[in-house]
């Protein structure tokens, strides 16, 4: 049997999340519809006070600081960790705001690890932002090319040949600025270069606003699996302006709403049924549904990466989806796929292997299909992906432990999941072959 919520963090083999109590998502906007504005086609859960991380070997960090009145700033969500404790700031137009920035910024030099989508739309302003009225500072820029299939040493060892060629040194700063392949690299470079450097995350993709950018997971993608290969490590802060998402595809879009979704199935019911009466307003892009969406994403997660920084239990269970969807973004080739897109289909799959199993009902496992599908979203796997080659992917997953694949699935009422391998095997096969071709 599943372990209770409360023994997560002591239980890795099998651990449960159970679901919040149900109460309206505080300052939900109302359902909406409105026309999408014109773009670019170029690409609180408070932190719980009871469980404080503290550790003796890492260097402290500029104190969190509120916005002044006059601030762009509409919300910021504190990550709680103890001495590496830092704010998410949530708002339109903060790039335009330097202090922002500058207050987290330590020392005198910065490297923006940032795209060739990205620099063109925002290197200038956030060098502008990093810069203004702070002349001591100086920035160096490496662009990188844009894609999950650049996820790998040989870009990485770009951003340190870039820091080495520049002479950076300890008291450097590091920020990145893109989608979550750019945060995941540059975070994991700031975590080896020197054997630590300060780091910034600026996302730019909704779903490194929702998600990646938040909880200091770092690395980089293997041959054989997805991010294999990388450490945890903290940014100073998250500055997230929603105006960047004005230069978003439509389906980088897309692919966001899916991490949204999973919030809500594992841990947050009353913010998934908001979404079901709102996912029309998310994909028009109807600013106070996107600002919402992402607030509450972010007050999730920062709660989970508090009392489980380093995803012992409870923190696994944010990876909802992700060992089905992981397994199609490697047996595809890396960039085939977008990672939401993955991840949308390997949740459909989830919740059907839940349902074979006796865990939740035909109407949860319907619903998850529907608001997808009206996402957009795919929620089938490629039909190139096959059984054997779902095992053989999985069977290297970062939550095999002893041999064991453990999952997150979905168990009793909406706002509950899972994370156990103890299951029926049949169910995973019966999943497997309703999917695949062969």
């Amino acid at each position: 049997m599943a372990a209770s919520a409360s023994s997560l963090l002591a239980a890795a083999a099998s651990s449960s999340c159970a679901a919040i109590s149900p109460r309206l998502p505080r300052g939900a906007p109302a359902a909406a519809s409105v026309p999408s504005p014109s773009r670019h086609t170029c690409p609180s859960l408070r932190a719980s006070p009871a469980r404080r991380h503290q550790s003796r070997f890492v260097a402290s960090v500029a104190p969190t600081m509120q916005p002044s009145a006059e601030s762009r700033v509409s919300t910021v969500v504190d990550v709680d960790l103890g001495d590496r404790s830092y704010p998410i700031y949530i708002g339109a137009g903060l790039l335009d705001e330097p202090d922002l920035l500058q207050r987290h910024v330590h020392g005198k030099r910065v490297l923006v690890v940032t795209n060739t989508t990205v620099a063109p739309l925002y290197l200038e302003k956030v060098t502008w932002a990093l810069t203004h009225n702070n002349p001591n500072v100086s920035v160096e820029s490496v662009i990188l090319p844009d894609g999950e299939k650049y996820k790998d040493m040989d870009t990485l060892m770009k951003v340190f040949d870039k820091a080495i060629e520049s002479r950076l040194d300890r008291r450097c700063t590091f920020v990145a600025l893109g989608g979550g392949v750019i945060g995941d690299m540059c975070g994991f470079a700031a975590a080896a270069f020197l054997r630590g450097v300060n780091f910034i995350q600026i996302p730019t993709t909704l779903m490194a606003q929702v998600d990646s950018s938040v909880g200091g997971k770092t690395g980089i993608n293997h041959p054989l699996g997805k991010n294999l290969i990388g450490a945890f490590y903290q940014p100073q802060c998250v500055l997230i302006d929603t105006d960047t998402l004005n230069t978003l595809p439509d389906r980088e879009l897309a692919s966001g709403i899916a991490e949204v979704v999973k919030y809500g199935l594992i841990r947050d019911a009353p913010f998934f049924e908001w979404q079901e009466k709102n996912i029309s307003a998310l994909l028009a892009r109807e600013p106070s549904a996107l600002a919402y969406a992402i607030k509450r994403s972010c007050e999730n997660k920062a709660e989970v990466v508090a009392q489980d920084e380093k995803e012992s239990g409870l923190r696994a269970t944010l990876n909802l989806g992700h060992t089905f969807g992981h397994a199609i973004e490697t047996g595809t080739g890396y960039g085939a796929w977008l990672h939401g897109e993955a991840i949308a289909a390997g949740t459909v799959m989830a919740a059907d292997m839940s349902h074979r199993l006796g865990w939740i009902d035909e109407s949860i496992r319907k619903r998850v299909v529907d608001i997808l599908e009206q996402a957009k979203l795919p929620i089938t796997p490629p039909e190139t992906m096959t059984v054997d080659k779902f095992k053989s992917i999985m069977a290297v997953d970062k939550k095999v432990a002893d041999g064991l694949l453990r999952l997150i699935l979905l168990k009793g009422p909406l706002g509950s999941c899972v994370f156990t391998g103890e299951y029926d095997r049949k169910a995973l096969d019966e999943t497997l072959h309703a999917f695949c071709n062969n």
